[in-house]
Order: structure tokens, then sequence, then C-alpha cells
């Protein structure tokens, strides 16, 4: 598509939330959470030219590397929120962009993303095919207190859950969706602590795809504040979380 005549190289965009989104509690799930800003980094793509369809012609897309979540409330069920987006850099191969979440004015949530444009059919990272130019960058407007990081995965993990990856767990760029991964991992979280809202923060480091019928393992590891899960394939690292409490 063409850059929009909307075009802004700062977008706003609302969403109200439904129960679908809800855990038991009435607040929006995390994994939610994670949706609204990826779809809202998305709206902004698709006005400004460079969405999943205008890359899909050179066998490009965005692919999440890392990110960060700041959060202080999480919006209940039929709250409308307002997600505020910016790019904080772009050159070549990588982005940095940066999200924002409102409730009647009031920011409850912040995070900063890290992207990397992915060639579909080779699966390596490669230059963006396409201008953009046109989108002014802000890199001293930050949406976090601190920047996304990367995480240390402990020696001493211990194994909590084998699987293996199905359908439902892909997306369109045929790899497992960044949100699933902040999913499986939670699940073995204490309900209490999600119910009650005590993540404080979290961070996501994604490092290796993982396709259909991939065999992984998931560890997790505790210290002071903080919990750390990982995810490996053949005993390579995948992924990482990292969930900072309250």
């Amino acid at each position: 598509m063409p850059i929009s005549s909307h075009f802004t190289s700062i977008l706003s965009k609302n969403w109200e939330i439904n129960f679908t989104q809800c855990a038991p509690n009435g607040y929006l799930k995390y994994t939610d959470l994670c949706n609204l800003l990826q779809l809202t980094a998305a709206a902004h793509s698709e006005v400004g030219g460079i969405s999943f369809s205008d890359m899909q012609e050179f066998n490009q897309a965005w692919v999440l590397s890392r990110m960060r979540v700041e959060i202080s409330e999480l919006p209940k069920w039929k709250d409308t929120v307002t997600v505020k987006t910016w790019i904080d850099s772009l050159e070549n191969s990588r982005s940095v962009r940066a999200l924002e979440m409102y409730v009647d004015g009031k920011k409850i949530v912040g995070s900063e993303t890290f992207w990397v444009v992915f060639n579909t059919k080779t699966r390596r990272p490669e230059q963006l095919a396409l201008p953009f130019n046109h989108f002014e960058l802000y890199p001293e407007q930050k949406a976090t207190m601190q920047p996304f990081s990367k995480i240390s995965i402990s020696d001493e993990k211990e194994m909590v859950f084998e699987k293996t990856v199905r359908l439902s767990d892909l997306d369109n760029v045929n790899h497992v969706n960044n949100v699933k991964y902040l999913e499986w991992c939670l699940d073995f979280v204490d309900e209490n602590q999600i119910l009650n809202q005590n993540i404080e923060s979290f961070e996501m480091n994604f490092l290796k795809e993982l396709s259909l019928n991939d065999k992984v393992i998931l560890h997790e590891s505790q210290s002071i504040n903080k919990t750390i899960f990982s995810i490996t394939k053949e005993n390579k690292n995948c992924f990482a979380l990292q969930l900072n409490w309250k």
C-alpha cells in the first residue's frame, strides 16, 4: 500500500477491552496486552507503507527480537485504552519502537521493542527494501524507565515442561508467534501472582525461531524479585523471559 494521507510519525489508536481478552479477575491478560501493542505497531507500519503486506513484495517481514514492558496497572473489561507509538531508530535491518498505553489520559504501560527485518524465504535478516525516510525519529522520547536488555540465563535452572510446536502456535511468518512464548511461560507462574497484578515489568528475548513440530524444553530459575524462563531446542536457547516482581 502507498503511504496513507493520514500518516503521522506518532500514532495513537483506541481499543476497547473485551471479555475474551481478560483474565478471571476482569483485567487484561498480559498476553493480550502484548497483542494490543503489536497490533498498534502494525497499524502504524501500515499507514507508513512498511507493513507486512508491503514487505512481502520483497519476501520481508518485521520480526520482534527484544521487548520490555513496564506496567503500573492493567486495564479492565470495557475500558477504552489509547495506545501511542513512535519510532526511536530505524536503519538498515533494525528498528527500535516505543509504545505507551493510557486510560483516561493516565499512562499505565510503557514498552520498548526491538525489531529486525527478516527475509521469509532465506530466514535471514536483511536490509529493509522499502523507503522509510518519511518517518520522523524520536530517539530522546522514551516510553520506559529502563531499555530492553540481554537476559542472563542461569545454568542453575529447572526443567518444567516439554512441548512440541503445533500449528496453533504459528503466525503468518510461519514461526512461533512471540505472544505464544509468553503464554507458555505464564502457565507455570503462581496464578495469584498473575491475578494480583504482581508483575512490575517483564522482558523477552527472541533468540532463534521455532517451527512446526520442533520439540522444546521450558526451564525456570528464581532469584530475589525475579523469575527467568528459558526455552531450548536441542540444548540451544531460543527464548528468554524475565519477570520482575513488585
